[in-house]
């Protein structure tokens, strides 16, 4: 009987495994920058040598990037879903608007019902913390730009996404992360014009849905994140009935004024 060679494992291949397992659960993100040679090797209980094997491995695979002098970073690339001109496309079009709320009535979702059911302690202090911010934004009605509003709204849904333990879903929202921070402030722009009661009721919404998390109650975490973009898109529709409203009258207005000029 042949029997071949068992080849040992490389140290710098479990190096390499584990930094990519961070990189997957979100430990390391997209654009930041990993802690000193020396430190991480004390970090992972090895030798020098054998991390820098394992950082060349992953440069060469396009997860990390080495600046000369600069440091290494985690690839910026790994927290784009979508191009720059095609974020600037979606921007501009109503109806990609309308789809990202669809999108996003799933995604959320989602992340609701498994932050709840698989939430750790210290996912529940990130999140709590960034309730707080986005209450904060809230309070401070008036002194608080749209643009700040709408990443903190961004950053807590971000939150509850790295709380679901979903890897996928994790990296979906990041990669959308842009994208769904200008939707939101173009929507609370449009909303908190159309309705005095827009800031409370979105203020309850997502204390409910944090609650609901921190409590551990699944079922309900996603219905509230459901009830929530319906009540966006609700909101949303309405001012755009009222948007198209105005300008047919606009138009009748401008017409019946060239048919009175016509008599004379």
């Amino acid at each position: 009987m042949e029997v071949g060679v068992v080849r040992q494992r490389r140290l710098a291949d479990d190096i390499v495994q584990q930094i990519e397992t961070m990189i997957l659960e979100g430990t390391l993100k997209a654009g930041e920058r990993l802690p000193a040679e020396r430190v991480l090797a004390e970090r992972f209980g090895v030798s020098r040598p054998s991390l820098r094997e394992a950082i060349q491995k992953l440069v060469a695979k396009g997860l990390l990037i080495s600046r000369h002098g600069g440091g290494t970073f985690v690839a910026e690339s790994l927290g784009t879903t979508f191009s720059d001109p095609l974020l600037h496309l979606l921007e501009s079009s109503g109806d990609a608007q309308r789809d990202l709320l669809e999108f996003r009535h799933t995604l959320e979702g989602a992340c609701a019902y498994y932050a709840a059911l698989r939430a750790t302690a210290l996912d529940h202090e990130r999140l709590g913390t960034a309730f707080e911010t986005l209450q904060s934004c809230y309070s401070r009605n008036g002194m608080v730009s749209r643009a700040e509003e709408g990443a903190a709204d961004a950053q807590f849904h971000l939150a509850i996404a790295e709380a679901s333990h979903n890897a996928v879903l994790l990296h979906t929202i990041r990669g959308l992360f842009d994208l769904l921070r200008r939707n939101i402030v173009t929507n609370i722009g449009g909303m908190y014009a159309l309705r005095e009661e827009t800031r409370d009721m979105l203020l309850r919404q997502h204390r409910e849905l944090y609650e609901a998390i921190i409590q551990r109650r699944p079922e309900e975490a996603r219905d509230i994140s459901h009830r929530h973009i319906h009540y966006v898109q609700a909101v949303l529709a309405e001012g755009q009935q009222e948007a198209q409203r105005m300008a047919r009258a606009q138009r009748r207005s401008i017409a019946g004024a060239g048919t009175k000029g016509e008599k004379h």
